[in-house]
């Protein structure tokens, strides 16, 4: 029983290092491979061609946080998602500075300051504002938590039932949510029902200025219909971490609108300790028949 490490040459040495303090096999990438039939979990992004040469694989795990990337696996092999921590503290991290930018107007300034132009904005308390978040995991509860923390109103949107400490709407109660959402934060995972789900009708649902915080995946967002949204003034500004394509072509009119700050998909990038100590959490849950940390439900997508 072993783990194929099929992933980038900088993370290899600390896994090296910490399997190899656990005791645990680890092979490393697939030239190294002598025998498929020992291979029985594979940590990738990507995940190799021809899964078929291992007939006893019992797991894939992604060692970043997202799984909309991979394609279907042979029935039987589980899907994990790297639990780490730092992911976490890293998107929260980003959609805080993202969401106070939009607060204070950063946009703007930005473009004032490539032009000379001395000029104040009225500044708003941040009671003042609602924030929403769309998605309310593990890193939507941690942002929601900050956000509060400094005065914001929260609440979040989540298809599953859960109470929290802010206020959680069903999906079938998206319109009210959007309504109240000065400031919208999308961290939802990319699934067929989330796919576009940031359209013109949404983004007309907001209030009228809103700001649109993404950090989900760029799927989510209709490019042209943000536009639209920005030249009628029912969106103000737009953060975003992720588009569609990544990158983002050189030439596309979101890298040249004052209006919109992008960032390379820079939210959050896994600590290559945090994947490896949850690669061997994997590798003993399979030994010991118990459920596997991170298991991602391929029928909801996460």
């Amino acid at each position: 029983m072993s783990l194929l490490f099929h992933s980038t040459a900088a993370r290899l040495p600390v896994w090296r290092s910490l399997f190899a303090a656990d005791g645990e096999p680890l092979i490393e990438g697939e030239d190294a491979v002598t025998d498929p039939a020992g291979v029985t979990a594979i940590a990738c992004w990507v995940p190799p061609a021809d899964l078929s040469r291992y007939p006893n694989l019992r797991a894939v795990i992604s060692v970043g946080a997202g799984v909309d990337h991979l394609p279907p696996l042979p029935d039987g092999v589980a899907l994990s998602r790297t639990l780490a921590p730092g992911i976490e503290a890293m998107v929260r991290d980003w959609v805080v500075m993202a969401t106070l930018m939009l607060h204070r107007d950063m946009p703007a300034y930005l473009e004032q300051a490539r032009a000379g132009d001395w000029c104040s904005h009225p500044v708003r308390l941040a009671s003042s504002r609602r924030v929403g978040i769309l998605g309310m995991g593990r890193i939507g509860a941690l942002a929601a938590e900050s956000l509060q923390s400094l005065g914001f109103e929260v609440a979040g949107l989540s298809r599953s039932e859960r109470t929290g400490a802010v206020p959680i709407f069903a999906a079938s109660q998206i319109d009210a949510f959007l309504a109240r959402s000065d400031l919208l934060v999308c961290l939802l995972p990319l699934t067929p029902e989330t796919r576009g789900i940031l359209n013109a009708k949404t983004l007309s649902a907001l209030p009228r200025g809103a700001g649109l915080i993404h950090a989900g995946r760029g799927a989510h967002l209709d490019p042209e219909a943000l536009r639209a949204a920005l030249d009628d003034g029912q969106i103000s500004a737009a953060m975003l971490d992720v588009t569609d394509p990544e990158p983002l072509p050189q030439g596309h009119w979101m890298w040249r609108d004052p209006r919109v700050i992008v960032t390379p998909h820079v939210g959050a990038n896994t600590d290559a300790a945090e994947g490896a100590r949850h690669a061997l959490a994997v590798m003993r849950a399979l030994r010991d028949g118990t459920p596997l940390p991170g298991l991602v439900d391929r029928a909801r997508g996460y």
